[in-house]
């Protein structure tokens, strides 16, 4: 490490995801933080309710519980006072010769900085506070659920920290952006859209619980007082979350746009791609003759590299009038197509092909060339999804679909009241794959993306690769990369939420 040659560049904050998301971003790190606070809440109320051997024991664990979390909070904050102290040792170095023992001189200079110290000074006195309090409480309560306890606290405490730590955080951005922006005499006017916007979600929140809770009163005119009064949250919030769309438009297109696409592409593949998936195992589980050579024929595409079958695909959808897919369709007396060059969408093509004029740019849908991309991922998953229909195919006993064909069911009724449902676990775990594979697709989009598409192809995933490949903005495709993680997070949970109650074990 003497010769350390590593430079950081400057704390800029959240301009990162600002420059990208727009003043969505404080109103996401402001969420997050509020998330926080009323996780930590919910779980510590519970954790309240679950307690047993009375008050005093529950007031010295949860005083232990918030020692532990302000121990893993010191630690965090020693870490970050730390690391630009080491980082900073390649620009000391510079100039000079490296050698071993100037190297371990810098380290040691690193570790007694004044903040440093006393950053240790404060970790060292909780981990001292924690450690006897935990020691006294397993003397007085000796119970590995008293341990279990403690930690169970120090995790909700932590989160509240976490949660309250943001919300600082978050606000003191805020307040530099909105004083820089008065200073250098531009439109600080994020500050109260952002206000606005989260006054609307408060509202919003406020109408949903009344609206829940109004069935729950004792006579007609709570009722009806109750609705009144959720029908006016609900409108206020709505009107004061008017301001999103402005929001929005001051992030980086090209990011909304790589959004737009990924959602296209999630959308176009998915549905078709377990649709078929499913009606292909089923049709295959029959054991038919030659269901074990069509079985081998639906999985080579998944096997085959997928670079080399996007070439093939690349040159079978080209815009040349020799091209496979193009000299079928003149055979056929159809028009030949753009395919990948093509950057307009579908239903904007149709509108032309049938005189209905101009159509908007919303309505558009995916481009044609994304179309061909999202053609290919189906061709290629098909195949696996059918094996593992097929697995979830041969769990499923033989005996209840004979028994209720015994009883007059017919083969769709066989089908629908009894695989599909008990194929469920099967669809969950392919919608929750198929989910994450396409938010982080890239090789295959990467081969068959063209300039002429005018960029209608580029997922989210893309665009970070562009970001930091070509237009060398490291620190801007990072931030771009939590963005993804993030909502590939978010998605995942709605997906259990949705469907997570819905699966069907037998």
């Amino acid at each position: 490490l003497h010769k350390w040659r590593l430079k950081r560049g400057d704390v800029i904050g959240m301009e990162n995801y600002t420059n990208a998301l727009g003043p969505v971003a404080y109103l996401l790190v402001f969420g997050l933080g509020i998330g926080l606070l009323v996780l930590a809440f919910v779980r510590l109320r519970h954790s309240y309710k679950e307690s047993t051997g009375g008050a005093l024991r529950f007031g010295l664990l949860n005083l232990a519980g918030i020692l532990l979390a302000g121990v893993a909070l010191a630690f965090i904050r020693w870490t970050v006072v730390l690391l630009p102290n080491i980082l900073d040792i390649a620009d000391k170095i510079r100039g000079v010769e490296k050698t071993r023992d100037l190297f371990m001189q810098l380290l040691n200079d690193a570790f007694t900085v004044d903040a440093v110290l006393a950053a240790r000074a404060t970790m060292f006195w909780l981990i001292l506070g924690a450690g006897l309090l935990v020691v006294v409480t397993m003397f007085l309560w000796p119970s590995p659920k008293t341990l279990q306890q403690q930690l169970e606290l120090a995790a909700n405490w932590f989160l509240a920290g976490v949660g309250a730590i943001l919300l600082a955080y978050v606000y003191g951005q805020m307040m530099a952006a909105y004083n820089t922006a008065v200073q250098t005499g531009e439109d600080p006017g994020f500050l109260p859209q952002f206000v606005s916007i989260a006054t609307g979600l408060i509202l919003l929140f406020i109408g949903w619980k009344l609206w829940q809770r109004s069935a729950d009163q004792p006579s007609n005119l709570h009722f009806l007082l109750r609705l009144a009064a959720a029908t006016v949250f609900i409108i206020g919030g709505w009107i004061m979350i008017g301001e999103i769309p402005v929001v929005v438009a001051a992030g980086d297109p090209d990011l909304w746009v790589g959004l737009r696409a990924t959602l296209f592409y999630a959308l176009g593949t998915i549905p078709f791609q377990l649709g078929i998936s499913m009606f292909l195992a089923v049709l295959l589980f029959q054991n038919l003759r030659g269901s074990g050579l069509f079985r081998v024929m639906y999985f080579m595409p998944y096997v085959t590299p997928v670079v080399a079958s996007a070439a093939v695909f690349r040159q079978l959808f080209s815009n040349r009038l020799q091209a496979p897919v193009n000299a079928g369709m003149r055979l056929l007396g159809l028009e030949p197509l753009q395919w990948l060059w093509e950057p307009k969408g579908i239903f904007e093509l149709l509108a032309l092909k049938l005189g209905l004029g101009s159509w908007p740019d919303w309505a558009a849908g995916p481009s044609l060339a994304l179309v061909v991309i999202m053609t290919f991922s189906i061709w290629v998953f098909v195949g696996y999804d059918t094996v593992i229909y097929m697995a979830g195919l041969g769990n499923i006993p033989k005996e209840l679909g004979e028994a209720a064909e015994v009883d007059g069911a017919s083969r769709w009724q066989v089908f629908r009241h009894i695989t599909f449902p008990l194929l469920s676990p099967t669809t969950y775990f392919l919608t929750l794959i198929s989910v994450i594979g396409t938010f982080k697709a890239f090789n295959h989009i990467w081969v068959m993306r063209l300039d002429a598409a005018l960029g209608t192809t580029d997922t989210f995933s893309v665009v970070i690769f562009t970001e930091f490949f070509e237009k060398l903005r490291y620190g801007y495709a990072s931030a771009m990369a939590f963005i993804l993680f993030a909502i590939i997070l978010g998605l995942t949970f709605v997906n259990n939420k949705l469907q997570g109650s819905r699966v069907f074990y037998g």
